[in-house]
């Protein structure tokens, strides 16, 4: 069960990870960290060649490390799903980012929906994998057929609290989007 609960757990840490990235109505350092840049042939993430900060509230600053790479940096933000211009200014990219529109905020909300799906498949997978085990053991006469039901409920159970967590999450990430 520990192993069950912690397997669940890191599908509740990869998605508020992947929740961070989903942009809402304010500049944030996270909705940039799954561009990765073409650096010297190999793809690297955005945060091994540039700093970001946030000087104001819809705009980021990324101060690129090395002089070669700000055009890969431009082009990764370009082709990225973000929707936005850099400003390139010597070493220094500055993107504004738009107010959002009724109709991105509705495609975000589909953003997360997908997302909080995929967390749910991940977890119906745990649950899958640690029945399978049961029913290994149970063959094997390691459990009983009694000790094999009750553990298979008590993993239904933990499945279904993990499953609450999800939706809350995805709840209050779609509350944040909505919001104007």
């Amino acid at each position: 069960m520990k192993d069950l609960q912690m397997h669940m757990q890191k599908s509740i840490d990869s998605l508020k990870h992947q929740l961070v990235s989903v942009r809402t109505g304010r500049a944030n350092p996270e909705i940039l960290s799954r561009i990765q840049v073409e650096y010297y042939g190999s793809p690297v993430p955005l945060k091994q060649v540039a700093s970001i900060m946030v000087p104001e509230s819809m705009t980021l600053q990324l101060n690129v490390f090395d002089k070669t790479a700000v055009k890969a940096v431009e082009k990764a933000i370009l082709t990225s799903d973000l929707n936005v211009s850099p400003q390139v200014d010597g070493m220094t990219i500055r993107i504004r980012l738009p107010e959002l529109t009724e109709e991105r905020r509705k495609d975000l909300v589909k953003i997360t929906k997908k997302i909080e799906e995929e967390t749910k498949i991940a977890l119906r997978n745990i649950r899958r994998d640690a029945m399978e085990d049961l029913k290994k053991q149970e063959k094997n006469k390691k459990i009983s057929e009694d000790e094999s039901k009750k553990l298979g409920e008590e993993i239904q159970k933990e499945l279904d609290k993990f499953i609450v967590q999800v939706e809350k999450l995805i709840k209050e990430k779609e509350a944040e989007i909505l919001k104007v």
